[in-house]
Order: C-alpha cells, then structure tokens, then sequence
C-alpha cells in the first residue's frame, strides 16, 4: 500500500466533491462560497504536491496537515461550524502548506528522498 498516495487521491477526490458541493449550495452567499472556492483550490493544488512528495514523509505530511488545517477550517466557516475551532487553526495551515513546499526543496537541494 502506498499512504501518499492513497491520501493525495481521497484530497484529490474531496477538493473535486467540494468545489462543486460549494458552487451550487452557496450560491447566494459569496463569503461561503469564496471560502469553499480557496479551500477546495488549496486542497487540489496540494493533492498534486504530496504526490510529488511521495517519496519525502516529512513534506508529504505538511502538505496533509496543511490540508486539514488550512482548507478543513475554512469548509467548517462556509458551513457555519467553525465556531468551536481556535482562530489559529487557518493561518497555522497555511504555515504547514509553506513549510510543506520547504521541506520538498530541501530534498531536492539535498539530495534526499527519506
């Protein structure tokens, strides 16, 4: 079984589901929908990254925990259901996507693949 792989195609298959899910159920809020449009971008965008980064555990879960945090804490807002949720939780996302990208060009400089 190959993790990465498994996740970057579930992320791959939600970002799909919610972009679409996003346009038709808010279409008379753009708040929610601009939150579901970035979330779903995100999530899409950083699907394609952890395979890139299938061979660099380190990146490949930045890019999942980022994915959680950032894109997670932003369909929770569009739903109204992110009350309970610290306010950190997007920007704290957003620092894992960066650090994500981070690690897989430290591979790449580096040389190393584990």
């Amino acid at each position: 079984m190959r993790p990465v792989v498994v996740a970057a195609g579930l992320n791959g298959l939600m970002g799909v589901a919610m972009a679409a899910a996003g346009a038709h159920a808010f279409a008379g809020d753009a708040a929610a929908q601009g939150w579901v449009e970035r979330a779903a971008q995100f999530q899409l965008l950083h699907a394609l990254a952890m395979l890139a980064a299938e061979r660099m555990p380190a990146a490949a879960l930045l890019f999942l925990a980022g994915i959680v945090g950032f894109s997670g804490s932003l369909y929770l807002k569009a739903f109204g259901l992110a009350g309970w949720l610290p306010g950190l939780v997007t920007p704290a996302g957003g620092v894992c996507l960066m650090l994500g990208w981070a690690a897989l060009a430290a591979a790449g400089a580096f040389g190393r693949s584990r």
